[in-house]
């Protein structure tokens, strides 16, 4: 038996999504069931052999982090038993592409999106908290430090490798992590203060492109110093 091209992995893990999404929002749930956990495993089938020029560190933590994502949408499926497992799964995976976002590239090497994006996680979470349980305050608010801290290091990533062979690829990092923000924050709004219309749409799109603009950095040739970001 042949295994599937990794190049309709992609195409068909768009196709999965846009079917998990359309279910979610008909209340097929049974079929939701399948499909969200499918699209995430169909975008590792067409990470895994992503960055095999360079097979480092890089490439491992990222896998990481995106297996331990699929752990966290099956979690999700149970949106009131499975969030803190959940949640939990998703702040190690954000921990796993933190730490594949400093090999080769030093932690804040670039102050200002560490900035930008504080700002923009304490603004959302001083709208938020009012809203968020006692019991889930403490883990809401480490996650929101670990997503802002991978969005951050992502777009320093991209600022790093601007105007060097890395670049096109370090861009996809940094619009993954700026998704990743999106994405979580429109879940955040509603699960903690307001439905919102089409909710499924925004919150599932924006991560699953995340997922799909993080992977695709995985061609980084790593097993080239000439071509690494210097540590700063």
């Amino acid at each position: 038996m042949t295994r599937p091209s990794p190049s309709l992995l992609l195409p068909a893990a768009a196709l999965s999504a846009v079917l998990s999404i359309a279910a979610d929002l008909l209340g097929f749930a049974q079929l939701f069931f399948v499909l969200k956990p499918l699209t995430t495993l169909l975008l590792i089938g067409w990470a895994w052999p992503r960055g095999v020029a360079g097979g480092t560190a890089y490439r491992r933590w990222l896998r990481v982090g995106l297996v331990l994502s699929l752990a966290g949408d099956i979690a999700l499926l149970w949106p009131q038993s499975g969030f803190l497992p959940g949640l939990v799964s998703f702040l190690l995976a954000h921990v796993a592409y933190i730490v594949a976002f400093t090999r080769g590239w030093r932690l804040a090497a670039r102050p200002l999106p560490f900035v930008a994006y504080a700002l923009l996680a304490g603004a959302i979470l001083s709208q938020l908290w009012p809203h968020v349980p006692a019991g889930l305050q403490a883990p809401v608010l480490i996650y929101v430090v670990a997503l802002a801290c991978m969005a951050a290091q992502a777009a320093t990533v991209w600022l790093a490798a601007r105007g060097g062979p890395l670049e096109p690829w370090a861009r996809r990092a940094g619009i993954g992590g700026a998704l990743f923000m999106a994405s979580d924050a429109t879940l955040a709004v509603n699960k903690f203060a307001m439905a919102l219309p089409l909710a499924s749409l925004w919150i599932l799109s924006t991560y699953w492109l995340a997922q799909a603009f993080i992977a695709g950095s995985l061609r980084f040739p790593h097993s080239s110093p000439a071509e690494k970001v210097p540590h700063e």
